[in-house]
């Protein structure tokens, strides 16, 4: 199989075991689910060859719908006796092909598994299945006065098992942390059918290694979640939003290290350069200044003494580096306006061109600054567009390629540019991906983020949990038959 990322990347999907024909397919699928569950025309299938990838998609040989665990088990079973691949999915909003199809692949689909299976006050956990929303997952935490923080770009759509696989992040990060920090346990089928409980509500566990820390961003490779212990918190009892705007991206890095410095941690520390600002104002009209080099969302929670003070500390924080202006949002509303300006990002900067290729690097955050001037210098050399914004507390820089993929001279500058986006995170000490993973699209840039050994140590993982390399082959990493000798 080869695929085409939007940067014009290509990737060979190396698959160790044989296609399966449809007849037998079928015939195994058939004994395990109902035939209204498994989808084989062609009309069914296209809406399972793609995720939130741009330029990337691959026709699976079937769709099947599983709703219990003892149906994932059973299918597992069956595809890793047959060896036949399985790339499980949600609702396939991912933004590194990780639920993309591969070659005579199953997708196995769990959007049925939506219920919320208990919501435990006393313990502040709530234990789920993984078809379920990240929204839905708020709002019932939400309802008995709790917090669920994670809150990725896409948490309307997205399914909570689709977060843990990847290890979703999200805009509160900088002071909440990510999936992982909230995932307290799992249920999981193994690539053998196996079914493991890993986890519990205790606060306080090391009894033997963590696993947990095994599957949490494993992308689907080392198996499937059915159920999920999350954890809760108290819901803040107040928050305040601001924004800066600033003609300077460095004064708006500086303010970031100031507020860091002072210490305080917000919640939300988030950014748009100019390209995104004229963006986001084209669409949803929040009332944002075109003219600015950068503007920066800031957002602090808790006691409502706490966040009046660090509201106040921030404004001025921000006034001494530089700020032309701070908005302090007077109403819930008009902070809604304010945080609808960066969660509308992508939105409105893929209404600009035919395909808008989001890409994801971290660097450190006295890096930050050097590193978003590097990608508005490589626009200009490159001739091309990029709109930036991200989150500016935690360094994770989201340059988003306003392009065409029927440019082919366009999309090799794009794929020689990204390239250069690589090599400077890595020089600067940061990573690849800071939260969307590395599933098809960036499994070339691994080694050169992580070091060969550190990919053939996950090379050895998965053939010793997955011997027949039937779960989501080829996403991260290519697994030849015999690893040790195979370069990553």
């Amino acid at each position: 199989m080869r695929v085409i990322l939007g940067a014009g990347l290509r990737h060979s999907c190396y698959i160790s075991v044989p296609v399966v024909d449809l007849t037998t397919i079928l015939a195994g699928l058939g004994t395990i689910l109902p035939q209204e569950r498994i989808l084989t025309a062609l009309e069914d299938l296209i809406p399972y060859s793609f995720d939130g990838t741009a330029a990337m998609s691959h026709r699976p040989m079937v769709v099947a719908f599983a709703q219990t665990t003892e149906e994932v088990s059973r299918v597992v079973k069956w595809a890793n006796e047959s060896r036949t691949p399985l790339v499980v999915r949600g609702s396939g909003t991912g933004l590194a092909g990780g639920s993309i199809p591969t070659e005579g692949s199953v997708a196995l689909v769990l959007s049925r598994f939506d219920r919320v299976l208990e919501l435990d006050r006393r313990n502040l956990t709530l234990l789920t299945e993984p078809g379920v929303t990240t929204q839905t997952i708020f709002d019932e935490a939400d309802r008995v006065g709790l917090l669920y923080p994670p809150d990725p770009g896409s948490m309307k759509i997205s399914t909570i098992g689709g977060n843990v696989a990847g290890n979703s992040g999200g805009l509160r990060g900088l002071k909440y942390g990510v999936t992982k920090d909230y995932v307290m346990g799992f249920e999981l089928v193994l690539p053998t059918g196996e079914v493991v409980w890993v986890g519990n509500k205790c606060v306080k566990d090391v009894a033997g290694y963590s696993l947990r820390e095994v599957f949490i961003g494993s992308g689907g490779t080392l198996g499937i979640f059915t159920k999920i212990l999350l954890r809760l918190l108290p819901r803040p009892a107040a928050k305040r939003t601001l924004l800066a705007v600033y003609a300077k991206m460095e004064q708006a890095a500086e303010t970031v290290s100031a507020i860091i410095a002072h210490p305080i941690i917000p919640c939300t520390l988030e950014f748009l350069d100019r390209t995104t600002i004229n963006c986001v104002e084209d669409y949803a009209k929040v009332g944002l200044p075109r003219e600015a080099e950068a503007v920066l969302l800031m957002e602090t929670d808790g006691h409502p003494a706490v966040v009046a003070e660090e509201a106040e500390i921030m404004a001025r924080l921000a006034r001494e580096q530089g700020a032309l202006e701070v908005r302090v949002a007077a109403t819930v509303e008009e902070a809604q306006r304010l945080a609808t300006a960066r969660r509308s990002a992508f939105a409105a900067l893929a209404r600009v061109a035919p395909t808008t290729i989001l890409e994801d690097v971290t660097v450190p955050r006295s890096e930050l600054a050097g590193m978003v001037a590097f990608v508005a210098d490589l626009a200009k050399r490159h001739r091309l567009r990029i709109g930036t914004f991200g989150h500016m507390g935690d360094g994770n820089l989201h340059p988003t390629f306003l392009t065409n993929e029927e440019d082919e001279a366009e999309m090799h500058r794009v794929e020689m540019a990204f390239a250069e986006i690589v090599t400077e995170t890595v020089r600067r000490g940061g990573t690849i991906t800071g939260e969307h993973g590395v599933g098809l699209a960036k499994k070339k840039f691994l080694p050169q983020s992580v070091g060969d050994l550190n990919v053939q140590l996950m090379r050895k993982l998965k053939r010793l949990l997955d011997p027949n390399l039937i779960l989501n082959p080829g996403k991260i990493f290519d697994c030849p038959a015999d690893s040790s000798n195979a370069s990553p």
